[in-house]
């Protein structure tokens, strides 16, 4: 299926949440994902399916001062 992530029109296989994140090789700790404007809790990822057309933001933690 084909949906955005960060503004960037890409295809994936994944179903869920869970399974964008292992096939875009997301770190386990440090990252937070959004479909639309709504933010799904790390917990719930596996239970948020994806749909065609879906806009996804992942918004990874960063150090720095």
């Amino acid at each position: 299926m084909r949906i955005t992530v960060n503004n960037k029109e890409t295809e994936t296989a994944a179903q869920n949440l869970a399974e964008l994140a292992a096939e875009l090789s997301l770190p386990e700790k440090g990252v937070a994902m959004a479909i639309g404007t709504q933010m799904v809790q790390r917990a719930e990822w596996a239970a948020t399916p994806l749909c065609d057309g879906a806009s996804i933001i992942i918004i990874k933690a960063a150090c720095g001062g």
